[in-house]
């Protein structure tokens, strides 16, 4: 739409008919409130605005509790968390919005999309010291701030599946009046999560081995919410993409052994999860001091229960007893950041070709 330009008629100062003791008040009046209206504005508590996924904020999330946390530390300084509805969703707000974003930080994104969003080059440095954090894996980046970690796996019912398949390949040679709910992987993480995890342990035969396990799959949903709650749970199903944490929720809050995860001999793909500073933001150093207490003691205690994810810190006896009866991945599956970033396109193509027979 292309702009024109309005001309409007000139306006004459009011200033210019008015006496001098009326110029001499204005000025007086600006004078003195200037300074008042400065010390209401250092008055203001500083606002840190955080782009974040819907479940982080969640009043039985991880968030409010980090909120509180950190609004304590900080003192004068407030968290104002903006919830999206995914991981995908975050970074697509975020290159929408470009160098006018109003986010001071991003939490949510994760290893598979790394890539991708440091090539936006919206992203500042972190300023945090990551060595002493517990991972699966090296950490290099001196961008992205892991705060968390788990591993995908399908969750399953053991009062209606007793003896669940102990790798894809028998997934897959299942009978197959064996469903599965599994989620779309360009609006899911855990979708996107099983689609690596295809490719990492079958590679070229990726596509054939989606088409074998079209049986089995009852559908597929935009998100984890929907296929966990509203279907796994409510007996759609005996068995659902999810995590191998997933567990440990059920065994802590609903005092129950039923849902478990099934451990495949092939391995499991991992996910971390992570958070950055926008480069555009005028509050850096209240940005950096965020991500430093998002990987403290305090605030990772939030995680294992609130996000049902691994810590990356070291809770000791802090942890929930839970988090040992979880299966341990014989075998940790992951792409590099680039590998996703430069892969990604054509294996959701894949996916979908295979998908829908076209």
């Amino acid at each position: 739409m292309s702009m024109t330009s309005v001309h409007k008629p000139m306006r004459m100062n009011p200033f210019a008919t008015q006496p001098r003791r009326y110029l001499l008040s204005t000025v007086l009046l600006v004078s003195t409130t200037l300074p008042l209206t400065l010390a209401n504005a250092a008055d203001e508590p500083r606002k840190l605005t955080v782009y974040t996924y819907e479940s982080f904020t969640a009043e039985w999330g991880p968030g409010p509790a980090i909120k509180a946390g950190f609004e304590a530390q900080c003192g004068d300084c407030t968290i104002d968390f903006v919830a999206l509805d995914s991981s995908a969703g975050i970074l697509n707000r975020v290159q929408l919005e470009g160098k006018s974003s109003p986010a001071d930080v991003v939490l949510g994104l994760d290893t598979n999309l790394m890539a991708i969003a440091e090539d936006t080059g919206l992203l500042a440095t972190s300023g945090v010291d990551t060595s002493a954090l517990e991972l699966p894996m090296t950490w290099t980046s001196d961008i992205f701030v892991p705060f968390d970690y788990g591993y995908f796996a399908f969750v399953y019912d053991t009062e209606a599946l007793p003896e669940p398949p102990a790798s894809l390949d028998e997934l897959i040679a299942a009978p197959e009046d064996l469903k599965i709910i599994i989620q779309d992987p360009r609006t899911s993480t855990p979708g996107l999560g099983l689609l690596l995890w295809m490719k990492s342990v079958y590679g070229d035969k990726a596509a054939e081995k989606w088409q074998a396990l079209q049986p089995h799959i009852l559908t597929v949903t935009k998100g984890w919410s929907e296929a966990y709650f509203s279907l796994f749970l409510n007996g759609e199903a005996p068995m659902v993409l999810s995590y191998s944490t997933s567990p440990a929720y059920h065994m802590e809050i609903d005092e129950t052994d039923r849902y478990q995860a099934a451990a495949f001999s092939d391995g499991h793909y991992l996910q971390v999860e992570v958070a950055a500073l926008l480069a555009q933001s005028p509050r850096q150093a209240l940005g950096r001091e965020f991500l430093n207490y998002l990987v403290s003691q305090e605030a990772q205690t939030s995680i294992p229960l609130g996000n049902v994810m691994y810590p990356v810190a070291d809770l000791e006896e802090q942890l929930p007893a839970s988090f040992e009866k979880l299966i341990s991945p014989t075998r940790t599956l992951q792409f590099t950041p680039e590998e996703v970033r430069d892969g990604r396109k054509s294996w959701i193509d894949e996916w979908l070709e295979a998908s829908t027979g076209n």
